[in-house]
């Protein structure tokens, strides 16, 4: 096949930190070539360099067999390279049409021609299988994966050839994240070469052709998708063998420690009931936009509840509020780190002792002690507890989110999306902390949309549909089919 981009020994450095060390890529036209590592492997930082964002230190690039350099994401995109960032870079209060046109704006004799640019919009959005979309509407109002369309869209008009797709589903439910593979398969088909980020290896099964893995910096493998077994590619991300993903801690279900009865929020849950026992990690499945978060954030105290009771322990608290549920052993990680799982511009440190920081004077050195202690419990790479939490990988972001429980010593966790957008490895490590915590005499909640995370995971399972709860089962009664059906209203 025609090469389209070769990058041969790119290197960069930040500071005395090295990114990238010499790193080779050959991506040929009309595939999907997967980039897959850990968090702060490189990969960002390599297709910075290739979307113009980023300026290497050494190394060169060849497009479509001529010399290559960008000065800015605006001269990549006149080459027709564009990446599609993890966090859009949208304007939500512009319309649609405005978004995708911004700066590429069709202009005769001084006046814009709006009404050719909208046919413009029109006609992408149509290609991309998304006729749906109303160009005259705000951003504001449409889902996150018709905003993923937008972002798209806008390459389309620059005459794409190369678009970089950086965890493109992160954000998206599975009907979604089907569709977005019918669009990779459709721009494929067209001759764009597309570059497809992702953490989850069953997404690179289902839409790639050929991959890379980058560890530490380096290229540590290649190969075509279905040569190469999924053990191997994880083998080559995190640069030892794999043996089990899920590892397993023996731990024992004793007495319950929080009961649930007859709990209705404003206006999710709606009337759930169910007991969580000590020792217990109890997964709950559900499509989005089910309640399984306002379930977590009703019992916690950070939603308003309507009816129903809360037992944690002996004692029932009928005026709920995260400063109460904390004082009781309840520690909550929110889906959303960077919003409210993190301070982001905080120290790690102050992250990790927010829920604690016990009472009268402060000791900086005990303080200090506690919190390498967490930090070296779950593997966070880091170089100061001064450092800002913002400064760290996403997976060592959630570590640190975790880590404040465990700091906080909370008796029953209750964990949404624990591992989303987080690399192989650092889930490996937050299973077996939660295995762990089970087998201390933790009681655990897990929300999760991915099906073998729950599978591996749980002891128990329940599915949320519309704000209703099924009542818990063992987690060996349940296929995916049967979790489907029940989150689905079958």
């Amino acid at each position: 096949m025609t090469i389209r981009l070769r990058m041969t020994g790119v290197h960069k450095t930040y500071g005395q930190t090295p990114a990238l060390r010499g790193v080779d890529l050959e991506l040929r036209v009309g595939e999907v070539h997967a980039l897959v590592g850990e968090n702060g492997a490189g990969k960002s930082t390599l297709m910075k360099i290739l979307s113009g964002a980023e300026q290497p230190d050494a190394g060169s690039m060849l497009l479509d067999g001529g010399a290559y350099r960008p000065k800015g994401p605006q001269v990549a995109r006149q080459h027709g390279v564009v990446m599609v960032y993890q966090e859009l870079a949208v304007c939500p209060e512009l319309s649609v049409e405005a978004n995708v046109l911004l700066g590429q704006e069709s202009i005769r004799g001084g006046f814009l021609q709006k009404s050719t640019d909208r046919e413009r919009v029109r006609a992408a959005f149509h290609e991309l299988g998304h006729p749906e979309i109303d160009p005259r509407a705000p951003v504001a109002r449409l889902n996150p994966a018709s905003r993923q369309v937008v972002e798209i869209a806008r390459a389309l008009l620059t005459d794409v050839k190369l678009l970089v797709l950086d965890e493109p589903t992160s954000a998206l439910s599975q009907e979604d994240a089907s569709r977005l593979f019918d669009l990779v398969r459709r721009l494929k088909a067209r001759g764009v070469t597309v570059v497809y980020i992702s953490h989850f290896l069953e997404e690179i099964e289902a839409v790639a052709n050929r991959f890379t893995v980058l560890r530490d910096g380096q290229q540590a493998g290649c190969g075509k998708v279905g040569e190469v077994s999924r053990d191997r590619i994880i083998e080559m991300m995190v640069g030892r063998t794999v043996a089990e993903q899920y590892p397993h801690t023996p731990h024992t279900m004793g007495e319950a420690v929080l009961e649930i009865t007859d709990l209705c929020g404003d206006p999710l849950p709606a009337g759930v009931s169910f007991a969580l026992r000590r020792g217990e990690i109890l997964g709950i499945a559900g499509i989005v936009g089910s309640g399984r978060t306002e379930l977590l954030r009703a019992i916690y105290g950070l939603d308003p509840v309507r009816s129903g009771t809360v037992k944690v322990g002996t004692g029932v608290n009928s005026l709920a509020t995260p400063a109460n549920r904390i004082a009781q052993g309840i520690g909550m990680l929110s889906e959303d780190r960077k919003s409210e799982g993190l301070a982001l511009e905080m120290s790690i440190a102050d992250n990790v002792t927010l829920s604690r920081l016990g009472r009268g004077f402060l000791s900086r050195s005990r303080l200090t002690t506690s919190v390498s202690k967490v930090l070296a419990q779950f593997e966070v790479k880091y170089h100061d507890q001064s450092q800002s939490v913002g400064e760290l990988s996403g997976g060592n972001q959630q570590k640190v989110a975790l880590g404040r429980l465990f700091h906080q010593q909370a008796d029953i966790l209750f964990l949404d999306e624990p591992t989303k957008g987080v690399d192989v490895g650092s889930k490996a490590e937050i299973y077996r902390q939660i295995e762990t915590a089970a087998a201390a005499g933790k009681a655990v909640i897990v929300v999760s949309s991915y099906l073998p995370e729950l599978f591996g995971v749980c002891d128990t399972l329940s599915v949320m549909c519309r704000g209703k709860l099924t009542a818990p089962r063992s987690v060996r009664e349940w296929t995916p089919e049967s979790i489907i059906a029940a989150a689905t209203g079958g």
